[in-house]
């Protein structure tokens, strides 16, 4: 498919005559939604944003969990030439106000009546006009959306569709405001054409589309990774079941056992430390590891996509590997990671349990794939090749440079930090990586994110963090020492591990800052750093470790909502105990 905007992705779709271009979860289980009806759904919402005077250019916002709903709403904004501003569903009120004031949306497209409740605590202080809820909320306050795209006609509306192609690629599409690691959140401009040139190219080197193969959209649709994926799944004829709480994804995953697995590094690393919380004790543990010997023989062969035919592979992927993908659905045939760096660890660790994960680099800016692993082309301990429509260098100071029609038009209302993200035509991703004489592209930290201690030493962080993080009793690992004498590490424990690793070695404690002040757990967790530091240079290795009594989450401003560490939000939220550690540190070089 040959695609200049947005709008021809949902003009191909609504002319498939397929019967399931989506699944909802309802009371009776999962309910098909055809090309047909997903039509009649977005004409109908189009006509209502038409009526309240919304028209090319102006802002609409969506603030929703992943359902079929944000779709209609998103394709009925975009083909009147409005454009899409996401919220995500877990931002307090004020963030929310934030965006809707920054972006001036006169709309909002929301899911819930909790989510009407935030809204309308402070409508008053944004320009929102009109509220449209998904829910069959009893309220004067919002239209009802399910009202509204019923009224959409039974056959195909030539002038709606007129409209819809007449939008060109070079028209604004969507404000995506980036998760803001550091800083204000500050709201990317991609056009039509941005996301369609990506979209167009991205799944290059991917089979799927050749059956009827369903995939579960559960990563947030506020984000630009799950949105890009699912209008590129969409393309090829994916099926999208819809899971809005991730909570419910292992239920979704068995019911609807998708044949198409994305996700981020979190979900495959929370995966990962099941398998090894279930493989606990003897014999089982004992198994688990004489399976993972028998896999790492066989990576290059899963890698190369062939299926080892030896004894010990078919014994070990009976007693684990099967399990594993069974609890993942048990269909899947291809493993996508994006939206933060996976590491090599976790990625050989699936490798050896029979699961090549494709991992992919990109940033909102870039619509967002740069480059991606594919079935035809694998290296791993990369994020794959550039795509087709992109060109990439590296600077000399090592960060990752980039330039193509994906690359975004700009900073809503910032001129001064759009100009200043470009250098002679390139986009400064901001990251540092390398590219290998095959031309796979390989990323090793944030450019912002290296440590400089005070000894002069350059420390990159994420190596080290995707280390420590594969071990389960480890939820987030934070590296700490700019400008320190030392390197250390802040860690919030994977408490149910740790609870129950104190249960069975008699460790008493009423809160978990008993625990994490506990001499024998502090031994612990000295012991799981003294094993990394052995791998590490003499200038990387951590001399301390603080221990958190907290977990981390998006919902606290310690995560982003693709579970990337906000690493300097971290460090002025634990500053004291942090200064404290390092006042008491009785260093001395070795």
């Amino acid at each position: 498919m040959s695609l200049q905007t947005l709008n021809d992705i949902l003009l191909a779709v609504c002319t498939s005559g397929r019967n399931r271009v989506m699944l909802q979860k309802q009371a009776l289980g999962w309910v098909p939604i055809s090309s047909t009806e997903l039509y009649r759904d977005v004409v109908g919402m189009a006509r209502a944003l038409e009526l309240w005077g919304i028209g090319k250019g102006d802002r609409v916002a969506i603030l929703s969990e992943n359902r079929p709903e944000w779709t209609i709403a998103d394709f009925a904004a975009l083909a009147l030439g409005a454009v899409t501003v996401p919220v995500y569903s877990t931002q307090t009120a004020e963030q929310t106000a934030y965006i809707l004031n920054d972006s001036g949306a006169r709309v909002i497209v929301l899911s819930t009546h909790s989510q009407l409740e935030k809204v309308l605590a402070v409508q008053d202080q944004t320009p929102v006009r009109q509220i449209v809820v998904m829910d069959a909320v009893e309220t004067a306050h919002a239209a009802h959306m399910q009202r509204l795209m019923l009224q959409g006609p039974a056959d195909f509306d030539s002038e709606f569709d007129a409209r819809a192609r007449s939008i060109q690629s070079d028209d604004l599409a969507t404000i995506i405001y980036t998760s803001g690691t550091t800083g204000t959140p500050k709201g990317a401009m991609l056009t039509h054409g941005n996301m369609a040139s990506n979209i167009s190219c991205s799944l290059d080197g991917f089979s799927m589309g050749t059956k009827q193969e369903v995939s579960v959209s559960f990563l947030p649709l506020s984000h630009v990774t799950a949105r890009h994926v699912d209008f590129a799944l969409m393309c090829r004829g994916v099926t999208l079941a819809y899971c809005p709480n991730i909570t419910h994804l292992p239920q979704a995953l068995a019911e609807v056992r998708p044949d198409i697995f994305v996700g981020v590094p979190r979900v495959y690393e929370k995966i990962r430390q099941q398998v090894i919380a279930k493989a606990a004790g003897f014999p089982k543990e004992a198994i688990y590891r004489w399976a993972l010997s028998v896999g790492r023989a066989h990576r290059a062969e899963i890698l190369e996509r062939a299926q080892p035919t030896a004894l010990a592979w078919k014994i070990a992927n009976r007693l684990i590997f099967s399990k594993v993908r069974a609890g993942m659905g048990g269909n899947a045939e291809e493993f996508i990671s994006g939206g933060a760096p996976l590491g090599r660890e976790l990625a050989e660790w699936y490798a050896d349990i029979g699961i090549p994960i494709h991992e992919g680099y990109g940033l909102t800016e870039t619509s967002p794939v740069i480059a991606v692993n594919n079935p035809r082309a694998h290296r791993l301990g990369t994020v794959g090749k550039p795509l087709a429509n992109v060109e990439v260098r590296i600077a000399e100071d090592g960060e990752v440079l980039v330039r193509g029609p994906s690359i975004f038009k700009g900073y809503w209302n910032r001129p001064e930090e759009t100009r200043t993200a470009f250098v002679d035509g390139w986009f400064k991703t901001g990251d540092i990586g390398n590219l290998d004489s095959d031309g796979y592209l390989s990323i090793t930290d944030r450019k912002k994110d290296l440590i400089k201690t005070s000894g002069g030493k350059f420390i990159a962080p994420q190596p080290i963090e995707n280390s420590l993080k594969l071990n389960p009793l480890i939820g987030v690992a934070v590296v700490l020492g700019d400008r320190r004498k030392f390197p250390a590490v802040l860690i919030s424990p994977h408490f149910p591990v740790l609870e129950d690793w104190a249960q069975a070695n008699k460790v008493a404690f009423a809160t978990r800052a008993d625990l994490v002040a506990n001499p024998k757990v502090q031994a612990l967790y000295e012991g799981i750093i003294g094993e990394l530091n052995s791998n590490l240079a003499r200038f990387e290795k951590l001399k301390r470790v603080l221990l958190v009594p907290d977990e981390f989450s998006a919902a606290d401003g310690t995560l982003t909502h693709t579970f990337k560490v906000r690493r300097r939000g971290i460090e002025e939220r634990y500053r004291p105990l942090i200064d404290e550690m390092y006042a008491k540190a009785d260093f001395r070089p070795t």
